[in-house]
């Protein structure tokens, strides 16, 4: 029973730091690097008939060009909406309206911003090690009470807790490459 309790922790441990890694994921994929992605313009919310809609549920969005993001409006009606929420965005962009169809052409980033930007990226980073670290204490407070109930033995106890560790470390491991390689991405012209 208690072995069995050990492996859940551990799947429990897993799971809560994948979770932390994929949101993560999708916080870099928001940072603006000076080339255009999709995932820039999806989160933002429009006010579309009176309620607040995200991007993605009201028009198509494309990368035809690295510095240029073009935007179908599915409902024409909608468009001057859409326009108004990318501008009104804290992304500083200025889109351009052709029928229809926004494009948002994404402005280089001076050398300036995109050390202010690694500098943001290191401090993300850290919030989610941090978060990791967390899921391990909670973790590794789990075990000892299963040690203080008993049925579980001190070795038992100590190799789940070194198993413990070493998951993290992966998990730390993880964010690092992550953030080397958005670091690198702003840094590049």
């Amino acid at each position: 029973m208690s072995t069995e309790d050990i492996v859940n922790l551990h799947t429990s441990l897993v799971q809560k730091c994948e979770g932390t890694i994929q949101s993560y994921k999708k916080d870099l994929q928001k940072v603006r690097t000076g080339r255009a992605s999709s995932s820039l313009l999806e989160n933002i919310q429009v006010d579309y008939y009176g309620s607040k809609t995200a991007l993605s549920h009201l028009a198509q969005i494309n990368t035809p060009e690295p510095r240029l993001i073009t935007v179908n409006v599915y409902d024409t009606s909608a468009t001057d909406s859409v326009e108004k929420a990318i501008r009104n965005s804290d992304l500083g962009l200025n889109p351009s309206r052709d029928g229809s169809t926004i494009r948002v052409s994404i402005p280089t980033l001076t050398e300036e911003r995109r050390k202010e930007l690694v500098k943001v990226l290191g401090k993300q980073a850290e919030e989610i090690r941090v978060f990791i670290r967390n899921h391990r204490r909670e973790i590794n407070d789990s075990l000892k009470k299963l040690e203080t109930k008993g049925g579980v033995t001190q070795d038992e106890i100590k190799k789940a807790l070194e198993q413990v560790q070493k998951k993290t470390d992966h998990f730390i491991d993880q964010v690092d490459a992550l953030l080397k390689e958005k670091e690198a991405e702003c840094l590049t012209l």
